[in-house]
């Protein structure tokens, strides 16, 4: 679908999303916390969306997938065995001047970006963060909140193996929570310190991994285009050796051309067998697979496709918006009205299917509720009487919605509603009796 806007315009989202309910600042009537949003009514529903359209994707469909919820608190001894301990730091500089701090690797010059100031040398900054389990924090165990879900899923490797009876190779998905003491955050839920992943780690014969990296590269970057973002604003990005994880042979990044640049919506790792291999050293328990076929046992290699929700969710949302100039009804004018539409995927969309009796009118009132009774049985469905028809078909147009049903003063006679479609428009007039029907193969197969 042509669009008119090649990228939206960030104060606009900011407050689109403030003001129809999708994403507000955190602790807002306390002056807010950097970095930390909360999801609103319409937010939480394109954000489960995301979630539930991954599940089903990566593993729901696939006979080689099965899922897992770990916890977040993890025995400490986990982080030094995954290396997060000695390794998961940025370097830090500080202003001598206005004590702004800062990711050195993310400067173009050697002074300070807000007042010009001489920079501290840079030193190693840990991005974990720290707790306390226990009454008493001096008495406590020292514990931290997981900066990532994937040692989740590798401590559970045997007890999953030994439970499902798979065989490689398969994988182990999760969607979970995950906290990272970021330097420097921003860009709205870009970057944020406490943000949700949706990981997979796929378990391989070595020797097998190449071959399984380059299929889910495929398949992950093709899942964003099937939902909708335009292929134009994708990229692949293979890692220098020079930036490769301490644990990865080989690594891609799946980018989005966001407003202020390219960056990251997905990593696709060769995590070989390290992991697997360092809890079974640290913990003493083995964590080797053994293979009933060539009656060898080994440590499987790993393929980790590793998105973050937060950014596919924005992804989704910065993609979708547009504005739309209509052709201009007086003579004395060059152009109408702007049409503000999103044009979230059918699956995506927070509302699915708005009803809107022409008016307030009382008598459409029965009617109307009983076709909103219908519809809410089998879609995510809004009920809106407020202002003008018009007015109500662009405020669903703005929030995503990709149908709206209409019930005039006609339908009391012929028991015929209007569905419109909001991409293109257009408009049919069918029996109530046969709009379920019509709008499930309408969102599954589109207009």
């Amino acid at each position: 679908m042509p669009r008119f806007l090649v990228s939206p315009d960030m104060d606009k989202i900011l407050s689109l999303s403030k003001r129809r309910g999708f994403i507000f600042q955190s602790s807002e009537i306390y002056g807010g916390l950097g970095s930390t949003w909360d999801y609103g009514p319409l937010g939480v529903e394109l954000k489960r969306h995301v979630k539930e359209a991954w599940w089903k994707s990566v593993v729901a469909d696939r006979d080689d997938m099965v899922g897992l919820d770990s916890a977040i608190l993890m025995h400490p001894r986990v982080w030094e065995a995954s290396g997060h301990v000695e390794n998961f730091s940025d370097p830090l500089v500080e202003c001598r001047i206005c004590h702004r701090r800062f990711r050195s690797d993310q400067l173009s010059e050697d002074k300070c970006p807000d007042c010009g100031g001489a920079l501290t040398e840079a030193r190693n900054f840990n991005l974990m963060f720290r707790t306390h389990m226990g009454p008493v924090e001096e008495t406590g165990q020292e514990v931290f909140l997981r900066p990532e879900t994937a040692q989740g899923i590798f401590v559970n490797f045997p007890n999953v193996v030994n439970a499902t009876r798979k065989k490689l190779p398969f994988g182990i998905g999760q969607i979970g929570k995950a906290f990272r003491n970021e330097i420097t955050p921003g860009n709205f839920t870009f970057r944020t310190r406490e943000f949700e992943q949706m990981e997979v780690e796929f378990f391989v014969k070595p020797g097998t991994d190449e071959e399984w990296l380059n299929s889910w590269v495929q398949s992950r970057f093709e899942w964003y285009v099937s939902l909708g973002i335009r292929r134009q604003n994708l990229r692949l990005r293979r890692h220098d050796p020079d930036e490769l994880a301490h644990y990865a042979k080989d690594t891609y990044d799946i980018e989005y051309r966001f407003p202020w640049g390219w960056g990251e919506l997905e990593g696709i790792a060769d995590r070989t067998d390290f992991d697997l291999q360092r809890h079974d050293q640290f913990s003493g328990e083995s964590l080797s697979y053994f293979d009933d076929e060539s009656k060898e046992r080994y440590f499987p290699y790993v393929i980790e496709p590793s998105g973050g929700v937060d950014r596919a969710t924005l992804a989704f949302w910065l993609d979708s918006y547009d504005e739309e100039s209509e052709p201009s009804t007086k003579p004395d004018q060059k152009q109408g009205n702007v049409r503000v539409v999103s044009h979230l995927h059918r699956k995506l969309a927070p509302i699915t299917v708005a009803v809107l009796p022409l008016s307030r009118n009382e008598k459409l009132n029965p009617t109307s509720r009983r076709v909103y009774d219908l519809i809410r049985r089998n879609f995510n469905a809004q009920f809106d009487d407020a202002q003008s028809i018009g007015r109500r078909y662009r405020r669903q147009d703005e929030i995503g919605t990709p149908y709206c049903v209409t019930v005039d003063f006609d339908t009391l006679d012929d028991d015929q509603v209007t569905v419109r479609d909001r991409d293109t428009m257009n408009q049919i007039r069918l029996p109530v009796s046969e709009l379920t029907e019509v709008l499930h193969d309408k969102l599954e197969h589109g207009w």
